[in-house]
């Protein structure tokens, strides 16, 4: 019931109207009107629902609705039918939007007994964006839904035939479920060639107490293959790699901590097989844990500061579809156009891939956005599909930007803006590289700048060290941790000294951001202040304070000479200690790199360029492979 929001609705047929503050009206983005409460026991299956007597549900869902938009911009079908097949009396109502988000009634028909419904409707009129749904009244007895179908006219093509492929890491059980999930959805495997799992860790899936039951079910499409941990894009390429050689039609890339909605891979398939040119097909991603939370509608990169970034302005990152259903959220009806989709859940035709070349070998990060970018450079559009998708486990509440991951994030950027930015040097790219740095060294994250300085200098290395140092910079980065206390992690706030404060806050008012305008002139001041002060020999012994994850704020931090600090996952916390030497040293460091970087920012592109085919051809990761075949036991 924690996802039913998603399937099935109730309330208002079209958008609630809601005053101003200019006593106007319109639309209502906020929370949707109260309709009926839902009931477990009318569930009669996946396909089949009963609306009890007198009541209203809507199939205006994420997951019912029809995203007319996007068939009408990617595909060739121009038409769709829809069939509702029923028993009793009632009501069957269907409704349309258009990129505005404005609902309209296209046509109601009364049924009765067991009847089969057909609306035969148009996508002409969904350039920019809309949806088709429809609603079901009940008369004085229950209506049953017996099956719904959104149909496409005339002969279908040959379905496409799609390697399945799921990369993990010590995540056996997820895995095992996912893998329990297609065997109990055999429609769902009907055009699957191989399920494959790329097992990169130690607890492996074949050891799971499930794993003979679930290889039955899987009917001997199920093969494993164990190699060294290459990070996402070492397993993700190996699945385009197996899917090209096995002759299939399609890679379709999984995470391993995801729970498939395995219809999902139904949708994708047959959008992409009746795309007008090759397309990557994207799922989207729910957060598993909070289940009716869309992570983002679509994704684009910012070209000036080679960020992922939203192509909407009105788009929520975080959508609850619980609290704002689709029938009352007007920017869910544009259509979002995408330059990559997550490598959660992404369907790559093999012909791309055959093209294009496999995932660039940077290890966890912007391998998919990367891809994204090249394919579309080379003619081959992305869709995020709506209606497809997996929940997730989300990364809102962690913080990846700190520790370990610092140096992917930092390294396989600039890669990926040396290979794809329009801008002679980058745009903001190395700017923002600077002030990242700053922002960690007064904050006393030292582990992270550190990281971040390797990065760099690995930039300048250039691209032909990527394959030789994709499983090993890892254990490198994470060795470095030893002599970093911000890198050492506690469970227990008492594992650390109490805090205590030598001098109060002052005026009692604690810390404050900086003005826009006082920025500069602030950080100036504070890194000099760092740099010249001595550390009080009492905040060596002991904190001066607790700082919880969601306070822990360059500006707030910049002001302690030490702290305890909470991470994301509020597993434990690590202490932080102001160190001169350190911030004289990497600010140093970073400031050159950065410079260096910028002044060679041309050359580095041509050269990172030229050796991208080369770097992503099948012949260089083949070698990657059979030097770490075996090794993730």
């Amino acid at each position: 019931m924690d996802t039913a929001a998603l399937y099935v609705d109730t309330g208002s047929a079209v958008g609630v109207r809601v005053n101003t503050n200019d006593g106007s009206t319109s639309d209502s983005s906020g929370l949707a009107s109260p309709g009926q409460e839902l009931h477990v026991e009318d569930f009669r299956s996946r396909r089949s629902t009963s609306v009890r007597p007198g009541e209203r549900v809507s199939f205006g869902t994420y997951f019912n609705a029809f995203p007319a938009s996007y068939w009408r911009r990617w595909t060739d079908v121009r038409n769709v039918r829809l069939s509702v097949g029923t028993s009793g009396a009632g009501g069957i109502s269907v409704y349309k939007s258009n990129a505005r988000g404005s609902l309209q009634h296209v046509e109601t028909k009364r049924v009765t007994g067991a009847a089969t419904s057909v609306f035969d409707l148009s996508l002409q009129p969904f350039g920019d964006g809309g949806w088709y749904w429809f609603d079901l009244v009940a008369g004085s007895a229950p209506l049953i839904l017996n099956k719904a179908e959104w149909q496409a006219p005339g002969e279908a093509p040959e379905p496409g035939q799609i390697t399945l492929e799921i990369t993990t890491l010590n995540k056996p059980d997820f895995c095992a479920n996912n893998l329990s999930i297609l065997g109990e959805n055999p429609d769902v495997l009907e055009n699957v060639k191989e399920v494959l799992i790329v097992d990169q860790g130690t607890k492996k899936v074949a050891d799971e107490p499930s794993f003979p039951a679930i290889r039955d079910a899987l009917k001997g499409k199920l093969r494993i293959i164990d190699q060294g941990n290459l990070g996402g894009s070492g397993g993700f390429a190996r699945g385009m790699y197996e899917a090209v050689e096995n002759g299939s039609d399609y890679a379709l890339l999984l995470d391993d901590d995801v729970v498939m909605e395995p219809e999902s891979i139904i949708r994708l398939l047959t959008f992409a097989d009746h795309c007008r040119t090759p397309t990557i097909v994207g799922g989207h991603m729910f957060d598993l844990y909070n289940r009716t939370v869309l992570h983002t509608f679509g994704e684009i990169v910012n070209p000036y500061r080679f960020q992922p970034d939203q192509p909407v302005a009105e788009q929520t990152l975080g959508h609850d579809f619980m609290r704002s259903n689709l029938r009352h959220t007007p920017w869910l009806h544009r259509r979002i156009d995408v330059d990559y989709n997550g490598w959660w859940m992404c369907l790559i035709p093999t012909r791309v891939i055959r093209e294009i070349g496999l995932s660039l070998p940077v290890f966890i990060k912007w391998d998919d956005a990367e891809y994204g970018l090249r394919a579309k450079k080379a003619g081959y559009p992305t869709v995020s599909m709506p209606g497809a998708a997996v929940w997730h486990v989300s990364w809102i509440d962690k913080d990846d930007m700190v520790g370990w991951q610092a140096y992917f994030h930092t390294r396989n950027r600039m890669i990926a803006a040396l290979i794809h930015s329009p801008y002679e040097r980058g745009g903001r790219v190395v700017r923002e590289s600077g002030y990242s740095d700053i922002k960690h060294l007064v904050s006393m994250q030292y582990y992270t700048a550190r990281g971040r300085v390797m990065a760099m200098r690995d930039v300048l290395q250039g691209p032909n060290q990527l394959h030789s140092i994709l499983a090993t910079k890892l254990p490198e980065i994470r060795a470095l941790s030893e002599g970093h206390s911000d890198a050492q992690l506690k469970p227990d706030p008492d594992d650390f000294p109490t805090p205590k404060m030598d001098k109060p806050p002052r005026h009692g008012q604690g810390f404050r951001a900086p003005s826009y305008t006082t920025l500069v002139p602030w950080a100036l001041k504070t890194v000099a202040r760092q740099l010249s002060r001595p550390v009080a020999p009492s905040s060596k012994e002991r904190p001066q304070a607790f700082v919880a994850h969601q306070d822990n704020k360059w500006w707030r931090m910049s002001q302690y000479d030490s702290a305890i600090v909470s991470n994301a996952e509020g597993t434990g916390a690590s202490w932080y200690r102001r160190d001169p030497q350190q911030l004289r040293a990497l600010l140093s460091e970073a400031g050159r790199l950065n410079a260096e970087i910028l002044r060679r920012w041309p050359q580095l592109s041509e050269q990172y360029k030229a050796a991208l085919d080369d770097i992503t051809s099948f012949e260089s990761w083949k070698k990657t492979f059979d030097q770490h075949s075996g090794e993730g036991k």
